[in-house]
């Protein structure tokens, strides 16, 4: 009955770890992709930035400064999601499966500005050049409703991951070995990090790119299940 007794509070007390680890997991995935949407809104302005001088003093023409814009855009776009967690790339992918071509980007331009049934090549020169600085112009620009919310789910992350190391803290502290206590709490966090990492890259081999839910799930599921089997074996 005792022995019972013992293997329910251990089962209770396990639970409650793969609880707290999950709150390290989640908050570790904010702060990473909110980190990683902020180098990338940095990176792309500055490339903007830099190209649309580069034109203005006529060291490169306008096009030639779209056409690098254009690349350089999606190739930091594509470098900035191997960054991220299989969580915020899914969600990057749900939002932009992959970048915009330079055609396309000219036409989009080109129809705002001159209206839907404009004829890009019967445009004069200087017409051109206002839509290909304005292609320079937009590679410079992330989706600000999309950045603010990262900045905000970055607060959240950051205060996810102090009240788990707080939580960890206490713990060694009220132990009684607390050499064993601090390596139990690193090695269920740990865990639990990892396990997300892994269930949410999982996830999303077995959704497919864009998937943000299922991916979420899977790195949630993958991040408990580490976390309860790591203190259950401790």
């Amino acid at each position: 009955m005792e022995a019972l007794q013992q293997d329910d509070q251990q089962l209770f007390e396990n639970t409650i770890k793969s609880m707290e680890a999950e709150l390290a997991n989640v908050g570790v995935h904010l702060t990473i992709d909110s980190s990683a949407r902020q180098l990338y809104t940095k990176k792309i302005r500055a490339m903007s930035n830099e190209l649309r001088v580069l034109a203005a003093s006529g060291k490169i023409t306008w096009l030639e400064a779209a056409q690098q814009a254009s690349t350089a855009r999606n190739v930091i776009m594509d470098i900035i999601r191997t960054k991220s967690t299989p969580v915020g790339l899914s969600i990057a992918q749900s939002l932009k499966q992959q970048g915009k071509t330079l055609n396309e980007l000219v036409a989009s331009k080109a129809q705002k500005m001159y209206g839907k049934s404009v004829n890009f090549d019967k445009l004069t020169d200087f017409q051109k050049d206002k839509v290909y600085s304005e292609v320079v112009k937009s590679a410079g620009k992330s989706r600000p409703e999309v950045t603010a919310a990262m900045k905000k789910l970055s607060y959240a992350g950051r205060s996810l991951v102090f009240v788990s190391i707080a939580l960890s803290v206490y713990t060694v502290a009220t132990a009684e070995n607390k050499f064993d206590a601090a390596g139990r709490e690193i090695a269920i966090t740990g865990a639990g990090v990892g396990g997300g990492f892994a269930g949410g890259a999982l996830a999303g081999l077995a959704c497919g790119p864009g998937a943000p839910i299922c991916v979420t799930v899977g790195a949630f599921i993958g991040g408990a299940l580490s976390a309860f089997g790591v203190g259950m074996l401790w």
